[in-house]
């Protein structure tokens, strides 16, 4: 289609001969002078009405005040000096080391019912006292190592004893064992012997006996070492295996005399910091007295508080619009929300900030505010809520549960490295069974390192199979069998509600075991999490609350940090973490399978 030619444009206009349709894709302003000076000035046209618009918004109301020009503030601090893990007994604040350390760290196993675990560690205790042998010049010409080597071997494991089997079904433990039989010392075996009252020199045939003190000096400093270099506690801990979590308190002096004590009741492990701590009321801590308070008085300049999207006090002030306050769009219970908004843009260019520098592990209680504003005049600001019949209604931040105690700063450190899980259990329901288990998806091996818990229990259960030579049963004369239960992977360890003693309607779980499939003998767990009280004869109860549906998480492994003095910290710890719901073991009783080998 080809467009009509227009001969005279003027007239096709006027009468409106070919209408259409116009579109622009830009539009463009032309300046007509090249003198922008009046355009900035942004004259305004009706002044009145900026005057109106300014009374209207209340900027022309006065208040009888004025901004703050200096303040001079009043902080009693007390550094924490009391410590209690669980229900053991209190003392001092362990020092030198972050308040994780003390709170998680856990002792070390050597010994799984009955059989030598942590060979990692045993060997390293026994190159570091082949190294102290060998840096004395005395005791280097007379090839002591080989004698030490020889008093605490590591035994050779034995394939075909039962009693060998944790260490020779999994090929890679077993092969470490026979590389190092013969070769390296067990250590701890020293290291025992040391700290229960003995000698380093006992059992060494040394001529003359010229060495044999050397040798007796050299015993301390390797327990020294190796109590520095993994920090445990002693004979109390704060991990609470009932509850699966931790529980510790810690005190520190008063500002009005006495001590406050503040105690975590459920602390999961990981970070620690002031929301951690509840204060308790109960009375003094006891053991170590805490240092006395001390109370600083500083004057500083006021600033005021600024943040990103704040509006301009202002009117006709361009504001950033990088934060669109518009935007939020809360409910109306969503009071926290509400509440910011509120701040934000009504209150916010009535707040001031000033700087308060505080040292880790303080306990830090303001007394009192005393504010110079710009007519030089001086008030006096207490507390929030220190006034009467204030407490309904007093504001408050980082306030502790319990009470009024002040800011706490823990003497934590805010990075942690952690290393790869030596267990991890995981703690779920099964409804179909009416059970809890305690599946362990990460066990320890006996050379130190964690790995996968259905490998390790698949590989003891064909060891256990090799050495137990079972009876060839008859062939199958019906096309179905009988079978009492199904069997369920070795890694799962069960956990059965019964009554609270002295309760008939509270439910606690207790650890109980399966059958073994080869020779019925119970499964037992292989994780220090699950084997508490094993090895002693007691039995073991979880709070069934702990428990939920979506399951819950414990992990141990190693943590490792620098504290303020730039001295490593290492520590075993536990720490819990959330589940992913409910599992199925598909456990069953009184079931009919097919037998192989039967016409049906």
């Amino acid at each position: 289609m080809t467009e009509p030619r227009i001969d005279d444009l003027p007239a096709a206009l006027a009468h409106r001969d070919h209408p259409t349709v116009g579109v622009w894709n830009r539009l463009e302003g032309r300046p007509r002078t090249t003198d922008f000076g009046r355009a900035l000035r942004a004259e305004v046209r009706d002044p009145l009405w900026m005057l109106t618009r300014q009374w209207q918004l209340g900027e022309f109301r006065g208040s009888d005040a004025g901004s703050p020009v200096t303040m001079t503030y009043s902080v009693a601090t007390s550094a924490p000096g009391g410590f209690r893990p669980g229900d053991g007994p209190a003392g001092p604040l362990p020092p030198g080391r972050p308040l994780q350390t003390a709170a998680e760290r856990r002792p070390l196993s050597f010994d799984h019912g009955g059989e030598p675990v942590s060979y990692d560690l045993r060997q390293a205790l026994g190159r570091r006292w082949v190294k102290l042998l060998q840096r004395s010049q005395k005791l280097r010409p007379h090839r002591f190592a080989e004698q030490y080597v020889a008093l605490y071997p590591i035994a050779v494991p034995d394939p075909e004893s039962p009693g060998d089997i944790e260490r020779t079904a999994h090929p890679a433990v077993w092969a470490s064992l026979e590389a190092a039989a013969g070769r390296a010392m067990d250590g701890y075996l020293l290291y025992r012997h040391v700290k229960g009252g003995g000698r380093a020199s006992d059992g060494i045939n040394d001529p003359g006996h010229q060495h044999l003190a050397e040798l007796d000096a050299l015993g301390p400093v390797l327990t020294g070492w190796f109590d520095a270099l993994i920090d445990q506690p002693g004979a109390a801990r704060s991990f609470d295996p009932r509850r699966l979590e931790h529980r510790f308190a810690i005190s520190a002096a008063a500002p009005a005399g006495g001590q406050t004590v503040l105690t975590a009741p459920e602390y999961p492990g990981g970070e620690v910091d002031w929301h951690t701590f509840s204060v308790d009321t109960g009375g003094p801590l006891g053991g170590a007295t805490p240092p006395a308070p001390v109370t600083f008085n500083r004057t500083v300049f006021p600033a005021p508080v600024r943040f990103a999207g704040m509006p301009l006090p202002r009117w006709w002030a361009l504001e950033d619009g990088r934060t669109n306050f518009a935007a939020v769009t809360p409910d109306s219970t969503d009071l926290a929300r509400l509440v910011f908004l509120e701040f934000a843009l009504v209150y916010s260019n009535d707040w001031y900030q000033i700087p308060c520098d505080l040292p880790a592990g303080t306990l830090a209680s303001v007394q009192g505010l005393a504010v110079t504003d710009v007519f030089g005049r001086r008030v006096w600001v207490t507390r929030a809520g220190t006034g009467t019949g204030q407490k309904w209604q007093r504001w408050t931040m980082f306030t502790l549960d319990g009470g009024d105690a002040g800011l706490f700063l823990p003497p934590a450190v805010p990075k942690v490295a952690t290393g790869p899980a030596l267990e991890d259990v995981a703690l779920v329901r099964d409804e179909n069974a009416n059970l809890v288990w305690g599946i362990e998806q990460t066990v320890p091996l006996a050379t130190g390192e964690g790995r996968r818990g259905e490998e390790t229990a698949a590989e003891t259960l064909a060891q256990r199979r090799r050495l137990h030579q079972a009876p060839t049963p008859d062939a199958p004369r019906a096309p179905i069998a009988y079978e009492v239960m199904s069997s369920v992977p070795e890694n799962w360890i069960p956990f059965i509600p019964v009554h609270v003693p002295g309760d008939n309607r509270s439910v606690q779980l207790q650890r109980a075991a399966m059958p073994g499939a080869v020779d019925a003998v119970p499964v037992r767990p292989r994780t220090s999490l699950l084997r508490e009280g094993l090895d002693a004869g007691h039995s073991y109860f979880v709070n069934e609350e702990e428990v939920p549906r979506t399951g819950t998480r414990v992990t141990v492994a190693y943590n490792r940090t620098r504290w303020s003095d730039g001295r490593p910290v290492v520590w075993l710890a536990a720490r819990r973490g959330l589940g992913r719901g409910e599992r199925s073991s598909g456990l069953g009783f009184d079931l009919t399978v097919d037998t192989p080998g039967t016409d049906g």
